[in-house]
Parts: structure tokens; C-alpha cells; sequence
């Protein structure tokens, strides 16, 4: 009998133990959103859009003024922030057809043999969600829940692939899935960030007991932009502008149900873009020059705030080279798990950098810009080489810009700076021969194939 109680209470403790250690963990949330412009928020200069809830956020944390993604388009971008690999590493930088991000009943997609955050959360005991757009491949196997996410909430792809904003047959309808089931075609636009941030709630509320990490990829503000009643036609800057406000809130919304959890100070909160604004439709990415589609600054350098309150130093700023590339090996080694060391990964744990603390020095040597398997432009300390290409029909030059002091990218400095030059060269050979670049027919040394199968389907069925 004494054995018994003995052992009961031996696993009683331990039991205990290893909840309390999983209590300890943080909980993560990744807000994402869609084609969100530089200067589109309060923190990074709007004064067109009102963001209070962005503003205390920064306020309470620290903002990333040379924060980038890995490409100026969805797909691609969104497989580096779950990978923590160049697209192009993993095969995501283009769909099986060439083009550049990928489409309804796509046979490509994310591969399932790639390790995503949610993932290696997930190993921890972290409960994991995606609720928004998920655009890394329609079919089952890619889907968020066989990517390590216990459950799905959402739109699987942009929202302007379906029938309603585009002309009849060029896509079948639009669908809204819950896991891997369709339970709404077209739905109704202009309540989309409201159900995915009613649904954010909802799961942040379900497993406030335990460490979680939400996904949260928004749909909006990318064209076509839809709004609730409550914002559609009240902001200064037409639909796009309602739509960033209506993210504002949406942001808001969660901030509020952390505090009265009581989870705000247990929580790491990174606010960002997948890629630059979309100009022609509503963003401002001042003082940046270019915008979504490009490897120019407007293309690829994107908003960026981290909040932890007590943890992350209030109202800070870090002008440090980072990315999305980061957020993989950074929440690892936050929740004390270890990132892959099986395969390349492009990123680096940039914790002193959140924190405030050691280091404050970027860990890059070279940033990348590739868009459609071809290496564009590096990137080393504050020198931008942009290489020699035919854009069209028109062949540009090969152009060196100082970003410190030319963050438009406006004067070319390659002749006065012939060291410099020789210098990114040297780091784009080495490039090219780990990552390929298809523009120069250089095959890669280090890359992965992306997922595939046969006879795709797109999810739905256009019904003629």
C-alpha cells in the first residue's frame, strides 16, 4: 500500500512538472497580413490610416524598420515564414507552370516532408491554428493540417481567385474551408476578417491552459478589398484603407482577450506582410521605391512589430537586417526546441534582436531578392546590387545603391564603388551556386523539391 501511494504521488509530481514546464512556455501569434504596404499602419508613418490598436501595440514593443520577406509575392513568402528556407531552396519560388504564385488545383505545393513551425510546436505541446489565408497548395496533402496544424479556418488562396471578381469560368468558385472540408463557396467577403478574428478568439480561449501558436495570414487588404459595415466608406483612403483599419481592430480585438486571460505577458505577438504593397490598389510603401511583384525595397522590406510585454523592451526600435527567414529557429529556440538540423535553413534565431539583449548586430551577411527562380538583387550590410536584366523590353543596368542613404533606391553608385561591386558579385556567386538562378542557367547545389501529385482537383466546381 505504501508503494502505491508512494508511486501515486511520484506521478502526481511529475505530473505536475511537466505542466508546469509546459505552462512556462510562450505562446506565439503570427498576425499576417495580405499586400500590407511600409507605410500603410501608424507606427510606419500613415497619417491617411487610423491604427490606435497597431500604435499601442509598438508602443508596448518594439518595431523592425528593415524587416523583409523573401519575395514580393504570396506563395513563395508564405513557405519561407513556415519553413524558414528561400523559396527557391524549397522549391516554392513558382507553381509547376512557371508562374509565380500558385493557383486553384495547382499540383504543386508546399511538401509535407518540409518542417513548419507549427510543427515543431506541436512536438512541444504547443496546440497550433491557421485561420486565414493559407495559399501553399489546395490539395489534401498540403493542406494546414497536414503541415502540423491542429485545425483550419479559411480561404486556401487569394480571395480574387474565385467566380464573383473575376469573369465567369476562369476559376471555379471560391471556396471557405474548415480543416480539409469546404463548408461555404463565395462567401461573403466583407465578413472575412471579422470570422477570422472571431475565430482567432475562439481558439486562443480554448487552450488558454496550454501554450498555443495562432497563424493568423489575413486575407485582406489584397485586391479585391472587402470591409464589414462597421469600416466599409469611414476611412480616408477608399476600400483599402477600410480594410487596414478593419485589421487595426481586428488586432485590437485579440490584444484585449490576451489581457483579460491574463496571457498578454506570456504571449510574443509579431505583426508584419508577406510582401510589399500593392500601390496600384490603395498602399503607400514611402519612402520606399517599388511595390508588390518587385525586388526593390517597396517589394520586399514590410512593416514589421513584435510585442511581449515585459519581455520585449517598450517602445523600442531595431534598424537590424531581419526577416521572415527568422521566425522558425527564433520561436524554436523560445519555446526550447530545437530547429531542424537535418536540411539547410536561411534564417537565424534573432531572439537579442526581439529582446533587446547581447548582439544587436543583423546575423546576415547577404540577403537575397529572388522572384521566379532568378537572382535579382543582393544585399550586404547597407550596399543593394541590383543585376544587370532585361525587364520587357527594356535592359537594365546594373545598379548599387547605399539604402542608409538612399532608401528610394533613386542614384546608382556602381561606378564610384567598384569594391563594393566586386564584393556583392562574389557573394551572388556564392549564392547562385548553393541556391541556382535561373536567369543565369546556374543549377543550385542544396535545394529541395517542392510537393506534387497527380490528377489535382481544384476544390470546388464551377456549376455551368
Amino acid at each position: 500500500m505504501h508503494q502505491f501511494l508512494l508511486g501515486l504521488c511520484l506521478f502526481v509530481l511529475s505530473f505536475a512538472g511537466s505542466f508546469s514546464s509546459a505552462a512556462d512556455k510562450p505562446n506565439f501569434i503570427v498576425i499576417f497580413c495580405d499586400d500590407l504596404g511600409y507605410n500603410d499602419i501608424g507606427p510606419f508613418g500613415s497619417k491617411l490610416h487610423r491604427t490606435p490598436n497597431l500604435d499601442r501595440m509598438a508602443e508596448e514593443g518594439r518595431t523592425f524598420t528593415q524587416f523583409y520577406s523573401t519575395c514580393g509575392v504570396c506563395s513563395p513568402s508564405r513557405a519561407s515564414l513556415l519553413t524558414g528556407a528561400y523559396p527557391k531552396r524549397i522549391g516554392m519560388h513558382q507553381n509547376q507552370e512557371g508562374r509565380w504564385v500558385l493557383f486553384p488545383g495547382d499540383s504543386q505545393g508546399l511538401n509535407p516532408d518540409e518542417v513548419t513551425i507549427a510543427e515543431i510546436l506541436k512536438e512541444e505541446g504547443y496546440a497550433t491554428a491557421c485561420v486565414g489565408k493559407w495559399h501553399l497548395g489546395d490539395q489534401p496533402s498540403f493542406l494546414p493540417t497536414r503541415q502540423g496544424f491542429d485545425r483550419y479556418y479559411g480561404i486556401p488562396f487569394s480571395n480574387d481567385m474565385g467566380e464573383l471578381d473575376r469573369p465567369k469560368g476562369m476559376y471555379p468558385p471560391l471556396p471557405f474551408l474548415r480543416d480539409e472540408e469546404v463548408i461555404e463557396e463565395e462567401p461573403d467577403q466583407h465578413f472575412v476578417t471579422k470570422r477570422y478574428t472571431e475565430e482567432a478568439i475562439r481558439f486562443i480561449r480554448e487552450n488558454e491552459d496550454k501554450p498555443f501558436f495562432l497563424y493568423l495570414p489575413h486575407t485582406m487588404p489584397h485586391w479585391p478589398q472587402y470591409s464589414s459595415p462597421q469600416f466599409a466608406g469611414r476611412s480616408a483612403n477608399g476600400a483599402w484603407g477600410d480594410t487596414v483599419e478593419e485589421i487595426d481592430w481586428s488586432t485590437g480585438a485579440i490584444l484585449d482577450e490576451l489581457e483579460s486571460l491574463g496571457l498578454r505577458e506570456n504571449t510574443l505577438i509579431l505583426f508584419t506582410s508577406d510582401n510589399g504593397g500593392a500601390t496600384r490598389h490603395g498602399a503607400s510603401n514611402f519612402p520606399l521605391s517599388g511595390a508588390k511583384g518587385s525586388t526593390m525595397e517597396g517589394g520586399q522590406r514590410i512593416p514589421m512589430i513584435a510585442s511581449w510585454p515585459g519581455t520585449i523592451p517598450e517602445g523600442t526600435t531595431s534598424d537590424a537586417l531581419a526577416s521572415t527567414l527568422d521566425v522558425l529557429p527564433t520561436f524554436a529556440g523560445l519555446a526550447g526546441a530545437e530547429a531542424p538540423t537535418d536540411r539547410t535553413l536561411d534564417g537565424y534565431d534573432i531572439s537579442s534582436l526581439l529582446l533587446g539583449k547581447g548582439d544587436q548586430e543583423s546575423p546576415y551577411e547577404s540577403f537575397l531578392y529572388y522572384f521566379r527562380g532568378s537572382l535579382q538583387a543582393i544585399r550586404s550590410g547597407p550596399w543593394k546590387m541590383h543585376f544587370a536584366r532585361k525587364s520587357g523590353k527594356q535592359q537594365l543596368p546594373l545598379r548599387l545603391f547605399h539604402l542608409e542613404k538612399d532608401v528610394g533606391e533613386t542614384t546608382n553608385v556602381a561606378e564610384a564603388n567598384p569594391e563594393i561591386v566586386k564584393k556583392l558579385q562574389k557573394l551572388a556567386q556564392a549564392a547562385r551556386k548553393d541556391l541556382g538562378d535561373d536567369a543565369t542557367n546556374t543549377p543550385g547545389s542544396d535545394l529541395r523539391a517542392p510537393g506534387s501529385v497527380e490528377n489535382a482537383k481544384p476544390l470546388t466546381t464551377a456549376k455551368n
